[in-house]
């Protein structure tokens, strides 16, 4: 039986491109290819089976990986090229291509089909690569130092299902662009250690909220009064459960049916607010400028503002929008006190432990050097105290203790990080006014305009009282109280706010 031997000249271009790849620069191309092809087979199919895949997973299979494939087929042809002007003279190294030869065709036939099956796995590996940086796990677990902190608020958040670029991207191509240019500086922090701790606030080029907020909370729509309740327990021996209900006079509206009205009023449906800070976080806001639906224009200055009214005239203006009251919409860091409320209030921890209130508070708000130290300062704390001072509780609820232990480590977790330099005191969050000025930076009595109006501090336009109770959590009344009752006797309730007080920890 006859063999089929190859024509003459096929034999002399295979042995030519053997001979072209026997070279230093293209033998390690080849072998960094089959590595690299090697790597990205095993890691994507680690990534379509787990069912939470790391995000380093991700980005050595469609970043680093395609990267060094890459490098790898750059020495194979740099190699060939270099052989090539070794041993052919400068008039040949260009070939003529000749489809009638059937070495030549069958090389060009698979040039171009290893181009075209290169060019398709290139774009849909680019394409992962690209939906891969736009994930959750690349922005909050890859660096796990920096982002610890902001990924884990957002884990607990009301937003915890929204992706990050949601927000701090959003649509468009020109948004895109931006962030992946200030990304690219944040990725040379990180490598290089050079990036703050903790991260400062507020991000100065986050989008407008029109663009990212409104997309999915709809600016015109009317709440009316809303319903707040508010649980608390004391720092006494029984942990004495407090409940405030109020109603919260939301407000909003859409000017083509009605007058906006409550604490939405502020949001750029009819009217348009300005305003000057004199501080990097905004929380000192000396001047304040109006514009009503009619058109009309009111400004005003604080009483005691530190700049006079030349600088504020040069100084920068920021058009307020959601974020200026909502500025921790989803990396928030519960005060101690408020973390332990919580963890009460839906039986985490166990109330019938005596002084569980104050004690978790006490030993979250010590200072610990290190996320290590503070566990094992809790759980040490934590224990001598009920061994000390009520060791037959030690004794008849050790289940109790324990599970408070774990509870408490867990909230430390979740609002302190010694490692980032942060806490729930870093990030002021302006909802409200009971840790932070919050409402009071313009609603604080001081702010008056040029005609005598003042920007009021009156409870009653954001909120009324329903009631307020005591020892138990079921309580109706027919009529709301006639005022807020403070737990412990302050004195003239106006002169003074929430925040000068109520420091995240123990407290009356």
């Amino acid at each position: 039986m006859s063999e089929e031997k190859s024509p003459p000249g096929e034999v002399e271009a295979r042995h030519g491109l053997r001979m072209l790849l026997r070279n230093p620069v293209s033998l390690a191309g080849i072998a960094l290819v089959i590595v690299s092809i090697a790597n990205i087979l095993i890691f994507v199919m680690l990534d379509l089976i787990a069912k939470k895949p790391s995000p380093y997973i991700g980005i050595l299979a469609y970043m680093v990986a395609p990267g060094f494939l890459s490098l790898g087929l750059l020495l194979i042809l740099a190699g060939v090229l270099l052989e090539r002007r070794k041993k052919v003279p400068a008039t040949e190294f260009y070939p003529t291509i000749d489809l009638k030869n059937p070495a030549q065709r069958s090389a060009v036939i698979s040039f171009v089909t290893f181009l075209v099956a290169f060019v398709a796995v290139s774009a849909a590996g680019s394409y992962k690569a690209y939906e891969f940086t736009d994930s959750v796990q690349f922005c909050g677990q890859l660096c796990h130092t920096v982002m610890n902190p902001e990924y884990t608020a957002y884990q607990l958040s009301p937003h915890a299902r929204v992706a990050c670029v949601e927000c701090h991207v959003g649509a468009g191509a020109t948004w895109y662009v931006k962030s992946k240019l200030s990304g690219a500086r944040q990725v040379y922090a990180a490598t290089f250690n050079t990036f703050p701790r903790p991260i400062p606030t507020p991000v100065h080029n986050l989008r407008p909220a029109q663009e990212t907020c409104e997309q999915c909370h709809w600016p015109k729509k009317f709440y009316g009064g809303q319903l707040k309740v508010f649980t608390h327990y004391a720092s006494d021996e029984s942990n004495t459960v407090r409940q405030i209900r109020m109603l919260i006079n939301t407000g909003g509206g859409d000017p083509a049916t009605g007058a906006p009205e409550g604490i939405h009023w502020h949001m750029n449906i009819a009217n348009r607010i300005d305003y000057v800070a004199a501080d990097e976080k905004r929380q000192v806001i000396p001047y304040v400028h109006v514009v009503d639906q009619q058109g009309r224009v009111s400004e005003y200055y604080a009483k005691d503002s530190s700049l006079s009214k030349d600088q504020i005239a040069k100084a920068p203006q920021h058009r307020m929008d959601c974020v200026d009251c909502h500025n921790r919409p989803t990396h928030i860091y519960v005060p101690p006190d408020l973390a332990v409320d919580q963890s009460l209030l839906a039986k985490k921890l166990d109330a019938s432990l005596p002084f569980l209130k104050q004690q978790a508070v006490t030993v979250l708000t010590a200072n610990y050097a290190t996320t290590d130290t503070a566990m094992q300062g809790i759980a040490s704390g934590l224990q001598g105290f009920y061994e000390n001072k009520y060791p037959e509780v030690v004794k008849m609820k050790q289940l109790e203790l324990r599970n408070a232990v774990d509870e408490i480590q867990q909230i430390y977790k979740r609002t302190t990080f010694p490692e980032m330099k942060l806490n729930w005191q870093t990030h002021p969050n302006n909802l409200g006014h009971f840790y932070f000025n919050g409402c009071f930076r313009c609603h604080d009595g001081q702010h008056v305009s040029s005609d005598g109006k003042v920007i009021p501090k009156d409870c009653n336009l954001c909120h009324t009282l329903m009631s307020q109770s005591e020892g138990t959590t079921n309580v109706a009344t027919a009529a709301p109280p006639a005022g807020f009752k403070h737990p412990v006797d302050i004195g003239d309730l106006t002169q003074v706010n929430c925040s000068d007080c109520h420091n995240g920890g123990v407290g009356p």
